[in-house]
């Protein structure tokens, strides 16, 4: 479906709340019984899916607020070919982190970042998964070991990527007691960013559509939204954020522009409202180490230091070459000249070399430390994507000042992930990992 105009969409009739019953049970609150999947997490997890396009509403306060209650009836099959049985023994740890305090509950929330393979990419990419059996692309298998790993997992919002059956996702989500929004890419493209909260425990205050196009930096899209938990002894609030970076490596001027202009408009609505912390999540398309994640990290990047087309460092991640190198950059070094339009797509500015943006960031992933079984030498995970050309780490979950880190979900060491031969498979319904981070507010925050 497509929608007229390229608008965005939300729709938020959130049922009641619902709990998890142990292996065997119901979900309560007419969410019906739904085989658990594969995923199993030693503290509880799973894996999440995708999206496409409806109409706006004009006031996202009042829709996402609507409360109602309707019993469920699941329009997943009864009666699988065994093949088609999402059953999985791949285990996710918690890990704790050792420096931040323990606070309340209610200052407490967790949040998944989630690309989930659009159906028409893994379509239309099929080169890249070739070592995947057909049924395990099929969307409506892919879309229950999603959903269920979200429902299993049980987070307070969840942002996705590469959605392009959101209203498939949003008739499962609205029973778990979510409230949705989506944003279509511009131009010819069918998937989009689909953000999810729990409407029990967030309102919205405001949002915001980035379309990159309005700027001459391709058709990729990103979401902003300003949450407020609804039980809290504070008014505590968080601006969230969703971008799916443009994927090209060569064009690395357009996802340096990309990344400046989410982190300045996010820092424009963070005052709006009182310098209100930020988490933004996200495909960013750019590996740890690389010039584009040093540019999240340290706020600022001189572009003449570096190659366009090798400011992401996705060309080093090539399977074969990470497992024959351990994940080594590449210490050649070349250089391909910058266009004045370039330098002014990538610093926002005609005359400098040097792209800045006004946030303070810190990766959660990296902040919580990990075992070199997962981790590399900075702390991000070896690899949270995995298909026949990619083998490395691209999602993040960025936070600011006034949010720490109280744990994350680990990543799969490279050994478990070789041996599925490709992602997704019959245990992992995409080709990237969930990403998932439990923050608190800083006491003093």
């Amino acid at each position: 479906m497509r929608c007229v105009n390229r608008v965005d969409c939300s729709w938020s009739r959130p049922s009641e709340a619902y709990r998890i019953i142990p292996s065997g049970g119901h979900l309560s609150s007419g969410f019906h019984q739904c085989p658990l999947s594969s995923l199993s997490f030693r503290s509880s997890f799973v894996c999440c899916s995708s999206s496409t396009s409806g109409p706006s509403d004009s006031n996202p306060e009042s829709s996402s607020n609507l409360s109602y209650s309707r019993r469920w009836q699941n329009p997943l099959p009864r009666r699988r070919h065994p093949d088609q049985i999402p059953s999985s023994r791949i285990a996710r740890d918690w890990i704790d982190s050792d420096t931040t305090p323990v606070s309340q509950a209610s200052e407490r929330f967790t949040v998944v970042s989630y690309n989930i393979l659009g159906d028409g990419n893994s379509s239309y990419h099929r080169d890249l998964y070739s070592n995947v059996s057909v049924p395990y692309l099929k969307w409506g298998y892919r879309k229950r070991l999603i959903c269920e790993e979200l429902i299993r997992l049980n987070p307070d919002i969840i942002c996705m990527q590469e959605v392009d059956k959101y209203f498939d996702l949003f008739s499962m989500m609205e029973k778990a007691g979510y409230a949705g929004s989506y944003k279509r890419r511009t131009g010819d493209n069918i998937d989009g960013c689909a953000m999810f909260w729990k409407a029990d425990r967030f309102r919205v205050l405001e949002r915001e559509n980035i379309e990159f196009s309005q700027f001459g930096m391709r058709d990729n899209v990103a979401q902003l939204a300003v949450l407020e938990l609804r039980k809290s002894n504070k008014s505590r609030k968080i601006l969230l954020g969703n971008i799916h970076v443009l994927y090209n490596p060569n064009q690395g001027d357009v996802k340096l522009g990309q990344v400046r202009s989410l982190c300045s408009k996010a820092h424009l609505l963070s005052k709006k409202w009182g310098d209100i912390p930020i988490v933004l999540c996200g495909d960013f398309n750019s590996t740890p180490k690389s010039p584009l994640y040093n540019f999240l990290a340290s706020s600022e990047l001189n572009v003449m230091e570096h190659d366009k087309k090798e400011l992401s460092g996705q060309k080093n991640c090539r399977p074969t070459k990470v497992l024959e190198t351990g994940s080594k950059s590449s210490n050649t070094i070349t250089f391909s000249s910058w266009t004045k339009e370039e330098i002014r797509v990538a610093t926002g500015q005609e005359n400098s070399y040097w792209a800045a943006h006004p946030l303070k960031l810190n990766s959660s992933y990296a902040s919580v430390k990990g075992s070199a079984n997962t981790r590399d030498s900075v702390g991000e995970p070896l690899a949270t994507s995995y298909h026949s050309k990619f083998l490395g780490t691209v999602d993040y979950l960025w936070y600011s000042d006034g949010l720490l880190p109280a744990r994350v979900l680990d990543t799969l060491p490279i050994d478990v992930l070789c041996k599925t031969k490709g992602l997704p498979c019959q245990e992992l319904g995409s080709d990237h990992l969930a990403l998932v981070s439990e923050f608190v507010f800083e006491p003093d925050g």
